[in-house]
């Protein structure tokens, strides 16, 4: 039996008014209520029409409105000693009084014990007015598991007499992990129609099919990967730390074989536009693996609960894409307001506490990378041991590393000038400067250069766009050296050399 069946069966056994099983698997969904009903004399359905239908037969029991709902246990009813009412598509009418009145109505009887009845809502958005908060158990039901999706390939495979060998058939379960049964039916017909055969070069449709989830998800960002390693001029330490990562990723049963923990995260922190955000890019590519972005501001909304089960949706589809790296930009906004007064703070309170428990004890492959630019606006609860594997400082660029960040992004954009340029120069007179610094001055000097007519970049194309730029140093003078004692004073690791 699974997880969502021993809930269920416990919460009727107890006799809980409504329970809402949130999930886009609605006849999987219906298909565990036939099987747990069994027994029970009545098991109806009202699916969004004006009528009422037997859940297990399919055939309509009457007509009924969902205006009526009351009506469900009065006399033509009561003979019934104990039934099971299943609605679908009632989302979009639980924004109508008329209906949540009806629903609260229901529910009262069952919680007076009036009637033996218990309320199921199956839907893919979930939807909870105030005044039902007390009556509704939300049930979330899992992702297909790796020998479930395994089961259905088989399937698949024996219904159009299609020939894959086990090591393929593994390696496109864990590809269609975090799918539904309709998608990963849907991706397998799709990939046969290509071809009429199933191979690893199909693999790149599933990565499509997760990305269309993703998007329609609408909690998470999917982001393109384009930065490398090389990309990041200095941030050694750190680089070294996410290759070791790397390599315990790549082979990770083996490492766990070996005794290795399942890698959790890494938060990395200080000073804005040094490199923290292209650290977090750069990781998925050197891990080889999606980059997902959690806005945290996309999970608020305006139902009670609905906040806290985004915050939920989110790690499933991050936990169902792993491996894969997510990423929690600016973590410090993310969570402003924790412990604070009003419904807003308590709300960003309670989703701060399901992050954090799930980063203590989450052993997936789903590799977080929070950034943040003050830590002493972060909960102390955040930096614990435990919570990230390591938590790593990033301050202004030294002379070695801009000497770096000057050659990558000319090179980027003249390479052919980059011999003649006096990076040494550059060097000195940057002193204090971010790399996002480093980067704007070699755009205006390309852009200068350019405009001007001439045919070659010069230094002092460069130097006259630094005269004119003031550093961060300069501009963020005192929050820089704050934030500097503060990070050296909890003994953070230096992302640099």
């Amino acid at each position: 039996m699974s997880r969502i069946e021993e809930q269920i069966r416990s919460y009727m056994y107890a006799a809980f008014p409504i329970l809402y099983i949130h999930t886009f698997e609605e006849e999987k969904a219906k298909e565990i209520i036939r099987n747990i009903s069994a027994g029970i004399p009545q098991v109806l359905e009202w699916d969004g029409t004006d009528r009422i239908c037997d859940l297990r037969t399919g055939e309509a029991a009457y007509d009924l409105s969902l205006y009526s709902l009351p009506d469900i246990l009065d006399d033509r009813m009561s003979y019934q000693r104990q039934q099971v009412l299943v609605f679908r598509n009632i989302s979009v009418f639980m924004e109508e009084p008329a209906v949540m009145v009806r629903l609260k109505k229901l529910a009262e009887r069952i919680y007076s014990g009036e009637s033996d009845t218990t309320i199921f809502i199956v839907s893919p958005v979930l939807r909870i007015p105030e005044e039902l908060e007390k009556y509704v158990t939300v049930l979330e039901m899992d992702y297909l598991t790796v020998n479930e999706i395994r089961s259905i390939i088989q399937a698949f495979c024996a219904d159009g007499a299609i020939q894959i060998s086990e090591a393929l058939e593994k390696e496109f379960a864990d590809a269609l992990k975090g799918l539904s049964e309709l998608e990963i039916r849907n991706v397998l017909q799709l990939a046969y129609a290509q071809g009429g055969e199933l191979t690893r070069n199909h693999i790149t449709l599933i990565f499509e099919q997760k990305r269309q989830m993703i998007r329609k998800a609408g909690i998470l960002e999917m982001v393109p990967m384009r930065e490398r390693m090389s990309d990041i001029g200095g941030l050694e330490n750190l680089k070294r730390w996410l290759e070791r990562k790397a390599a315990v990723l790549a082979r990770i049963d083996e490492a766990r074989a070996f005794g290795v923990d399942m890698p959790k995260g890494v938060l990395i922190a200080g000073v804005p536009g040094c490199g923290k955000s292209l650290s977090a890019k750069a990781a998925a590519k050197l891990f080889n693996i999606p980059l997902l972005r959690l806005d945290m501001g996309r999970l608020l909304g305006k139902y009670v609960g609905e906040s806290e089960n985004n915050m939920r949706r989110a790690i499933q589809l991050a936990e169902a894409v792993s491996p894969c790296v997510l990423w929690i930009d600016e973590l410090e906004k993310a969570f402003a307001g924790i412990g604070g007064d009003g419904s807003g703070a308590e709300v960003t309170t309670r989703l701060f506490g399901s992050f954090l428990t799930w980063l203590q004890e989450k052993d997936s492959a789903a590799f977080v990378v929070a950034t943040a630019n003050d830590i002493t606006k972060l909960p102390p609860e955040l930096m614990r041991k435990g919570r990230f594997d390591e938590i790593f400082y990033v301050g202004l660029p030294n002379s070695t590393e801009r000497r770096k960040i000057f050659e990558i992004h000319l090179g980027k954009r003249r390479p052919q000038d980059l011999p003649s340029i006096d990076i040494g120069r550059l060097v000195e007179k940057t002193e204090g400067y971010s790399g996002a610094d480093i980067e704007g001055v070699v755009r205006e000097g390309v852009e200068a250069a350019f405009a001007g007519g001439q045919e070659h970049l010069t230094t002092e194309d460069i130097l006259c766009a630094v005269r004119s730029t003031h550093s961060l140093s300069e501009i963020m003078k005192e929050p820089i050296e704050k934030m500097e004692r503060e990070y050296k004073s909890r003994k953070f690791k230096n992302a640099s050399t």
